[in-house]
């Protein structure tokens, strides 16, 4: 499911377009493809992560805790599926994604199902919708 604030012709594909780069961070994510995953990041991005005591203020940052993640945990995403969605336009150039997200995660040799709600919010830069802000939270009952 997608919602927008706006209507319209542009205002639709914005969404698609939106779901479109989404999507794709999720199919990048939950095949451990980890180039393709941050290249769908600004490089000045911000990540909240509950699993993280320090909010990470660049993409680099990120790339840097997550080869931690591998080398020091053994760290692998085995998959990721996304529902619920909502995508929220702010002008012509923002917008608001949410999701609920099902991942299959390993660490330490163990994998488990973790279920979370994230929000990121996109930017349109240089003709592309880019993550600029990433915040994940536990599922809750």
């Amino acid at each position: 499911m997608n919602n927008s604030s706006f209507a319209g012709a542009p205002a639709a594909a914005a969404v698609e377009a939106v779901l479109a780069a989404a999507a794709k961070i999720v199919a990048d994510f939950g095949a451990h493809n980890t180039a393709a995953y941050f290249a769908g990041f600004a490089p000045d991005a911000s990540f909240m992560f509950y699993t993280h005591s320090e909010r990470l203020d660049s993409r680099a940052a990120y790339e840097v805790l997550w080869a931690k993640w591998e080398a020091e945990d053994g760290f692998k995403v085995h998959g990721c599926k996304s529902t619920n969605q909502l995508v929220q336009l702010i002008g012509a150039d923002a917008a608001v994604f949410s999701h609920n997200v099902e991942s299959s995660i390993e660490f330490g040799g163990e994998v488990s199902t973790v279920l979370e709600r994230e929000t990121i919010v996109f930017a349109l830069i240089d003709g592309a919708w880019l993550a600029v802000h990433e915040h994940l939270s536990p599922e809750t009952a």
